[in-house]
């Protein structure tokens, strides 16, 4: 007898309750609501031969992309392995994806749920993996793309129907159709509120068109389903705390350093990412954060499990080391980086090209400027801008980059200051509006009173924000708030 979990999809176990609790643990996954390994221990409890949660628990914790938890990974690989032969054919095919992850082969993982897909559109564990990993590899186009083979054999009546528009809504996004995916945010959110990942989705379409002070609004009138019991809330406060950045309100931005980013509540590496980036973009301004960079350092796990096992968090490591004046761990770091990265035994992982090609130059280039050599720096980072999303990240973390580049720029000599400088403004005013930040650079590179910048800058802050129909009114201002 064939049994299915409430998608149609078919399972290996009979038992109401361990598909039930499984159901719970998937949508914790999507939705970030608390983590699912509870509700994964009581459907094994429920079922015990059933191979899927043990292999829910293993992927969940592969997707933390945090050494520390391989080894809990395997484990639970290991026991889905041993009940494979109770499984359906479905569920062996995610065995085969997940097995992939442990081997570092995100690539091949990705592909394999592309199969799955073909065949069962509505495998929500399927959409929500695949799309983790296409942002952990920069995969725009599959970003966009799986939500969309998938989304028309949706029912809009089903739970997670809402989560899935919030997947299609990120990857329109990242593939900068930013007017289409705000439509796509707002429908997922129609369906659900309760959906960080479409609330997430549209403050990045606000982030990359400068819409600060809306964007800041946006995410204070759904504060109230992503702020607290959810594992998305870190992330959700580093936005807020760039629409601050944006308009220069850094005593915002510390407010939100101080409650929400401080080294000792950041759980896991992916949260130690964001503030270590939200740092530097504020000692790339001049403002000394050595305390905080500490702060985070000093609660970062970085033995040689993490060196070289994701280019994303390495170089995110490097910031923290440089912002609070390790630079000689900071080398020493990127020296094991560059052991692992060209070790010829790991070409099968996915990492070993993003490594190589983009994280090593970056962490080098983030090593000239801390050394003072502007130039060296600017020429180093300039090189690898344009395949960046080869390691990951989305658009607006890999503007770190940019703005390092503008402030190696200011640091450096005549036609690196004066051609690079003034190039990266010029794309960066015609992509967004004029902001205090930008402004900001323009005064630093001594741009700010150049003929051609002041058109540009006319014909930017003349542009009109991108509103969609229904909007709400904008919301008082909440300055004071974190």
């Amino acid at each position: 007898m064939s049994h299915a979990d409430l998608r149609g999809n078919p399972t290996g176990s009979a038992s109401t309750a361990a598909r039930d609790s499984a159901e719970r643990a998937l949508w914790r996954m999507m939705s970030f609501y608390d983590p699912p390994l509870a509700d994964l221990d009581d459907a094994i409890a429920a079922d015990g031969d059933w191979m899927l949660p043990h292999l829910m628990k293993a992927g969940f914790l592969l997707s933390l992309t945090e050494p520390s938890l391989l080894g809990e990974a395997a484990a639970a690989l290991d026991a889905a392995r041993a009940r494979a032969d109770k499984a359906t054919d479905r569920e062996r095919a995610h065995l085969d994806a997940v097995q992939k992850l442990q081997e570092g082969r995100w690539a091949a993982a990705c592909q394999r749920w592309d199969e799955i897909l073909c065949v069962y559109p509505r495998d929500a564990l399927a959409l929500q993996w695949a799309h983790l990993w296409d942002f952990y590899r920069g995969d725009a186009a599959n970003l966009r793309g799986r939500p969309a083979r998938a989304l028309p054999d949706w029912d809009a009546d089903d739970p997670l129907c809402a989560y899935v528009w919030g997947l299609y809504a990120f990857g329109l996004e990242e593939s900068n159709l930013y007017p289409q995916a705000e439509d796509a945010g707002r429908r997922a959110l129609s369906l659900n509120p309760r959906v960080p990942w479409a609330v997430h989705a549209v403050a990045h379409v606000m982030e990359m068109q400068g819409r600060f002070e809306e964007g800041g609004a946006w995410l204070r009138q759904h504060q109230g389903n992503w702020a607290e019991g959810n594992g998305f809330a870190t992330h959700l406060w580093w936005h807020k705390a760039l629409f601050r950045l944006e308009a220069l309100d850094v005593a915002g931005v510390l407010r939100v350093v101080d409650k929400y980013l401080r080294g000792e509540d950041l759980q896991i590496g992916l949260q130690r990412v964001d503030a270590s980036a939200l740092l530097w973009r504020l000692h790339l301004l001049g403002h000394d954060m050595s305390a905080a960079f500490r702060g985070v350092l000093d609660h970062w796990p970085l033995d040689d499990a993490h060196a070289g096992y994701y280019a994303f968090n390495d170089v995110h490591a490097v910031l923290a080391m440089l912002g609070c004046g390790e630079v000689a761990r900071a080398e020493a770091w990127v020296a094991r980086c560059a052991e692992r990265a060209l070790d010829a035994s790991e070409s099968g992982r996915s990492n070993h090209p993003m490594a190589r090609e983009v994280g090593l130059p970056l962490m080098r280039g983030l090593l000239a400027l801390t050394r003072g050599e502007g130039d060296v720096a600017a020429e180093t980072l300039y090189g690898v801008r344009t395949i960046a999303q080869r390691f990951g990240g989305s658009h607006a973390q890999r503007d770190l980059i940019d703005q390092t580049l503008l402030a190696a720029a200011a640091q450096g000599s005549g036609a690196i200051k004066g051609s690079l400088g003034r190039s990266l403004l010029n794309e960066r005013r015609l992509a967004k509006p004029v902001t205090p930040l930008t402004r900001h650079w323009l005064e630093r590179l001594g741009l700010a009173s150049s003929a051609g910048g002041a058109r540009a800058e006319s014909r930017a802050d003349a542009a009109p924000a991108r509103m969609s129909p229904g909007d709400p009114p904008a919301l008082p201002s909440d300055a004071g708030q974190p």
